[in-house]
């Protein structure tokens, strides 16, 4: 799941399960890392590597390849294992991103978003067409739901990746290179963090609560 709230609830769940937790603010700096490394690589490229303006995508892809790998590294050092987002992650950000640099355009690494979203939204939307709620699989060490609950926020987060999808089109297609990248960083967590938060009083109307010691 691109880089959003429930891709970090899921590994937040994985290391419960294993035992194994690192400092939130840590975890924080290792999803968000390389994209603020591509940020600042993209608009300060040409005065920090010498290159011109319009090759400044280029040289902030390769960067952010180098640097998803390496937070991919830390987080099998630091955890003890490999966090499957993590790895989802750095292989779609190698393969679009070495398409950028093999064909020397910039339309592989501005669709990825496009692409991996559609892929999300497809799957948990396709899961709930048989009858399967899929982001039960991924959340059920962290939230308790009934089976409306589940199928009810699945279909929720299936819409709302397919909306990413959408906006990160619109946005490469009409605004300037500068400006999408920016959004991409400054824009798109806020958003799902937002959408994340949303969910609350769904999550509370359907959450399965345990039963008290005694009763």
């Amino acid at each position: 799941m691109s880089d959003g709230a429930n891709d970090t609830t899921q590994e937040i769940a994985v290391e419960v399960a294993k035992g194994r937790t690192i400092s939130p603010l840590l975890k924080l700096a290792l999803e968000f890392g390389p994209l603020a490394i591509f940020f600042f690589a993209n608009s300060y490229g040409d005065r920090l590597f010498g290159v011109a303006e319009d090759r400044r995508i280029f040289v902030a892809t390769g960067i952010f390849i180098v640097a998803s790998l390496v937070a991919l590294a830390l987080s099998r050092a630091l955890m003890g294992y490999l966090p499957r987002m993590a790895i989802v992650n750095a292989m779609v950000v190698t393969v679009f991103g070495g398409l950028t640099l093999a064909l020397d355009d910039a339309f592989f690494i501005k669709v990825k978003p496009t692409i991996v979203n559609t892929l999300f939204g497809c799957v948990l939307l396709g899961g709930l067409a048989f009858g399967r709620s899929l982001l039960s699989l991924v959340l059920e060490t962290v939230l308790q739901l009934d089976e409306e609950g589940w199928r009810k926020l699945t279909f929720r987060w299936g819409l709302f990746f397919f909306v990413l999808a959408a906006l990160n089109e619109v946005v490469w297609r009409t605004q300037t290179q500068d400006f999408w990248v920016a959004f991409k960083v400054w824009g798109v967590m806020p958003l799902t963090m937002a959408f994340a938060l949303a969910q609350t009083p769904l999550i509370l109307r359907h959450e399965i609560k345990a039963a008290k010691s005694g009763e």
